[in-house]
């Protein structure tokens, strides 16, 4: 009687575990994944509602100035720098996290988010620029839709640096596991979407608002 009772509770307690290790061995990473790609497809909505408003918007300069009178293309070309090599410099933290590097991934990220740190400086500084000057989005409706598309952007790039940093911590205590690496991959997509994004500011706003 003893067997049978040890039998059945080694079959329960199998199954238990059995059940156990298929919820482990679920693939939560794709659910991940594909979670935050249908996030970047709803940002691409709102980025492009706000090109849109850009494009209806942006020659409406109500007396006001005009792109070409108030860009200064050379220091918003050095903001695109920052903002680019950061991808590269993001790269470098993705591969060091593919071998298990702890302290190379650290390191890139660290510079990946130095960069970012400059790019926001810069944008902040052309933000209190133009207000200084009295070109605050109040102005016309051409520098309502370029606050709003250029501070927009800026803010996700804040964002990214605030996960930039918590995501430093996270590998500093715990290390390249596979919920770090999931991690640092949907920051990856989300920096680069980013930049995308601002090569699509720098072209339309800025290089085609010099124009007459």
């Amino acid at each position: 009687m003893s067997d049978i009772k040890a039998t059945t509770a080694g079959a329960v307690g199998g199954a238990d575990a059995s059940s156990r290790y298929f919820v482990r061995e679920h693939h939560p990473e794709q659910g991940t994944l594909l979670g935050f790609w249908i996030y970047l497809m709803s940002d691409c909505l709102i980025f492009a509602c706000l090109f849109a408003t850009y494009a209806v918007l942006g020659r409406n300069y109500a007396g006001g100035p005009s792109g070409a009178e108030i860009f200064d293309l050379p220091l918003v070309a050095l903001n695109t720098g920052f903002l680019l090599f950061s991808s590269i410099t993001y790269g470098f933290a993705m591969l060091a996290a593919a071998k298990k590097n702890v302290g190379k991934t650290q390191i890139w990220l660290g510079i990946t988010g130095i960069l970012g740190a400059c790019f926001l400086y810069l944008e902040l500084y052309e933000f209190t620029h133009l207000i200084h000057e009295g070109f605050g989005p109040w102005r016309s409706g051409f520098l309502t839709s370029f606050f709003a598309l250029v501070g927009t952007h800026g803010l996700h790039v804040t964002f990214g640096i605030v996960w930039l940093i918590t995501l430093m911590f996270q590998v500093g205590k715990h290390g390249i596991n596979g919920a770090n690496y999931r991690r640092l991959t949907c920051l990856s997509m989300f920096w680069h979407f980013l930049d995308v994004i601002w090569i699509g500011v720098f072209t339309y706003v800025y290089l085609i608002g010099v124009l007459p």
